[in-house]
């Protein structure tokens, strides 16, 4: 019978598959990505690092380190470190990373050069491999030279990648390679410089995890670290878990959408089946019988419908590692795997039952009197079948978050804004309803009234439309948001007051020259601020290695390890607020120091006024007390920092300075980059400017990732809207053309229509635009704390652009009824 009747119904049964299938789809492919992303990451492992284990330090090794390496036989190391690069051939400059190798650095995975041999050449040849992107901006050729500091070398080749870099990172600060042997030429390692100096092993049949568990605790104590190539494609993996549970997430609101759809349409559906259900009840069919001739149908196109949407996922998944390749630092090799197939299938299944259980429930308790009464609306559902339902399909929804976040409370927070968001919509629906029915426009004209009544008539779709076409709204406005919020954190306004340049690793004896530089070309100097390099010796009375052998101690242990940068004042910045303890200034000798320390520094190192901390400066301790937490605002554009120390204490340290100006347009940010690489060539400038247009491309790349997978929402809600749509067509036609018969023009008839579904267009993304509004609000104030000032264009753009496409769905279905005379229509439907 279910097979019969499924027959004679294909056409809408086809509809309601087609809501679930984008969104398996969605969920498919991201799966089936990211097993390849994680197969991918475990086998290119060794390509990724290059070598089989790494050690690293952030200074020039200690003795003891120095040891460890040299009885481990290192095989190639490098010092790689940010600095200014000339072309003299056409007086460009620009960022770089200076990597200077020596040995047959990588000994897994390959450099891609141009020509293909520099990258076995440039070490005996004594030149350099410059990164090829940087090449053709500044239209440099292989031949030319580069400038590093005193020294320039040729250019050997174009640098194409290189193990372990991203298009990303590049961007930042494209790769230069040099010979180790020339670092000390270029004189560009002087105090305060941020270098990294690297040693790579080869070491195939070595036991990589009994040498991280012996070797680095030792080199933790001597402020180095061992990273091994299967640690790094653990944490790698780790960070691209977390795009991809993102990514599935979003995926899932598609899937939810379309089971909304399916909920609608079987519920109309169910609605027409009501008086055949009651025949069969007169004739001898039992409650379960009728209720599974519908559940099988349901089943069925569930099963077939995760079957589309999971052919279709295994295809769209060859369009990630294009999509994805800027942030993938290799190429991800496409294989399929059985598990997101199957999960494609039972998802398909499961939501289908799941949503259209409620509408089926009409099928147990319809009564065989319903074939006399002949009435749609008496039947009501027991309550609390119908909250087992509701309580069924949460359930479901927070196992499946639970499983993709990994997290009970993110699962029931991400459960939790679902119903919200979904019980809005609803409520924002119901209540326009009321409002209609309460404060009908009697005088309006006899159209606008009629399409007015059309939003409460029995079968309206007012509920799925809103539901459907706003959610897809309030998902793509809040990305388009929350890209603006992101974007407005790197705006840099025209404002004297505000430095588009910055200048670091100043030294003293070069502050007056520089000085003269900016007065010369009429440049104000912001800030020039003097930058101590200090490490931490104890903490609490312990000392630093003590706490890194104390498994009880609870705190974050990067703080052990890093190399800060701190300053001294008398007062404090205008991006900075004392939340505890008190602010001093200045001290006299004697006296203890204060110390005011950031809120995140207090917190990560379990810090509160009054504690004692002992710093390291080249030899020389000295001892601190926490005298007061700052507040401090990250965000801004000014040089921040998480130590502060008063006047009177610092002055005789070793020091370079940091140094901040504007410069008003481009052509005056290169003059002075030009005049202050030539004579300065150990400076490194960060042209703001630069860096905030390689921020706005990776938000824009990000924002086109995340817009693609919106993109199956608003195209599930289209469907939906079709299907609602198509599955009320005879409800429609039949509505439509008794009109005709009373003497309604075509024109009337398709005015109606359309202003019915505006009203429906302009409700659903309105309300779904009104709702980023909210959430892209909060997501400001406490996630990105920057004021929201919200864009026109999801007003100007998608409000019309999505209202115009369902009114085009809308009176899809008029064809018929408007071209053909009403007994030629009713004869045709019945």
């Amino acid at each position: 019978m279910a097979w019969r009747d499924g027959k004679a119904s294909l056409s809408r049964l086809l509809l309601f598959m087609a809501s679930i299938i984008l969104g398996i789809a969605a969920v498919v492919s991201i799966q089936l990505f990211s097993d390849n992303l994680k197969q991918n990451i475990k086998l290119q492992s060794k390509s990724l690092m290059g070598a089989d284990f790494i050690i690293d330090s952030k200074q020039i090794p200690s003795k003891k380190v120095q040891a460890i390496i040299d009885s481990l036989g290192a095989d190639a190391s490098e010092v790689n470190f940010v600095s200014m690069a000339a072309f003299p051939k056409n007086k460009g400059t620009k960022l770089v990373k200076v990597r200077a190798m020596e040995g047959g650095f990588p000994f897994y995975g390959s450099l891609s050069t141009e020509p293909e041999n520099a990258g076995t050449k440039y070490q005996e040849l004594g030149g350099a491999l410059v990164d090829a992107t940087l090449l053709l901006q500044y239209k440099i050729n292989p031949g030319d030279s580069i400038k590093l500091g005193k020294t320039k070398f040729k250019i050997i080749g174009a640098l194409k990648s290189i193990p372990g870099s991203t298009a990303i990172s590049s961007s930042v600060a494209p790769t230069v390679l040099i010979p180790y042997r020339f670092v000390a030429e270029t004189e560009l390692l002087q105090l305060g410089s941020r270098k990294e100096y690297q040693y790579f092993f080869k070491a195939p049949t070595m036991d990589l995890v009994a040498l991280d568990k012996n070797i680095d605790p030792i080199l933790k104590t001597e402020n180095a670290d061992l990273d091994t190539h299967t640690g790094t494609s653990e944490r790698l993996g780790r960070r691209y878990d977390n795009v991809s549970r993102f990514l599935n997430l979003v995926a899932f609101i598609a899937l939810l959408l379309g089971c909304i759809g399916i909920a609608s349409s079987v519920h109309i559906y169910i609605k027409e089946k009501l008086k055949n259900v009651a025949v069969l009840k007169c004739l001898g069919a039992s409650r379960k019988q009728t209720f599974l001739i519908y559940l099988i149908q349901i089943i069925g196109i569930g099963l077939i419908g995760g079957f589309i949407g999971a052919a279709i996922g295994v295809s769209l998944q060859y369009a990630f590692p294009y999509l994805l390749q800027d942030f993938l630092p290799f190429d991800v090799a496409i294989s399929i795997s059985a598990q997101p197939i199957l999960m494609g299938l039972s998802l398909g299944v499961l939501m289908s039952v799941l949503f259209a259980l409620l509408p089926l429930l009409g099928t147990w308790y319809v009564s065989p009197l319903e074939v006399l009464r002949g009435s749609e609306d008496n039947l009501q559902k027991p309550k609390k079948a119908r909250i087992g339902v509701v309580f069924a399909i949460l359930l479901f929804i927070y196992l499946f978050s639970f499983w993709m976040l990994k997290d009970a409370v993110n699962g029931l927070i991400f459960t939790a804004g679902i119903f919200i968001t979904f019980a809005i919509m609803a409520g924002v629906a119901n209540v326009f309803i009321k409002l209609i029915k309460k404060f009908f426009p009697s005088s309006w004209g006899y159209t606008k009234r009629q399409s007015l009544l059309n939003l409460f008539r029995p079968n309206n779709q007012t509920m799925v439309l809103v539901l459907a076409i706003g959610l897809g709204t309030f998902l793509i406005s809040t990305l388009y948001f929350t890209k603006d919020i992101l974007l407005a954190k790197t705006s840099i306004e025209n404002k004297k007051n505000d430095a588009n340049i910055i200048l670091m690793d100043v030294q003293s004896k070069q502050e007056t020259a520089i000085l003269k530089t900016f007065t010369s070309k009429g440049l104000e100097v912001i800030d020039n601020i003097p930058i101590i390099t200090m490490r931490m010796q104890s903490l609490h009375g312990k000392s630093v290695n003590e706490i890194r052998k104390d498994t009880t101690v609870k705190m974050r242990k990067w703080i052990l390890n890093r190399e800060f940068r701190v300053t001294y004042r008398d007062k404090l910045a205008e991006t900075e607020e004392i939340i505890e303890g008190e602010w001093t200034g200045k001290i006299t000798k004697g006296d203890p120091i204060p110390i005011s320390v950031s809120d995140n520094f207090a917190n990560d190192a379990n810090l509160e006024v009054g504690d004692p901390i002992v710093f390291n400066i080249q030899g020389v301790l000295i001892e601190t007390v926490v005298g007061s937490i700052r507040k401090v605002d990250w965000s801004s554009m000014k040089v921040n920092f998480m130590i502060l120390f008063p006047t009177g204490v610092l002055e005789n340290a070793p020091q370079f300075n940091v140094m901040t100006t504007h410069v008003p347009n481009k052509e005056g940010s290169a003059e002075l980059q030009r005049a202050l690489v030539q004579e300065f060539p150990n400076v490194t400038i960060l042209d703001l400017r630069q860096v905030f247009t390689i921020v706005e491309d990776i938000l824009d790349k990000i924002s086109w990732i995340i817009n693609f997978m919106a993109f199956f929402s608003i195209l599930t809600g289209f469907i939906v809207l079709i299907g609602s749509v198509r599955n009320s067509k005879y409800q429609r036609i039949k509505e439509s053309v008794l009109l005709r018969t009373l003497g309604a023009k075509s024109k009337q008839i398709l005015q109606i229509t359309a202003l019915e579904y505006v009203y429906l267009g302009v409700l659903g993304s309105l309300t779904g635009i009104l709702l980023s509004l909210i959430g892209s609000q909060l997501l400001a104030t406490f996630i990105f704390k920057e004021p929201f000032i919200p864009s026109a264009i999801p007003f100007l753009v998608f409000l019309p652009g999505i209202t115009f496409l369902v009114v085009l769905i809308g009176l899809s279905n008029l064809k018929s009824v408007l071209r053909s005379p009403p007994l030629e229509v009713l004869r045709k439907e019945v």
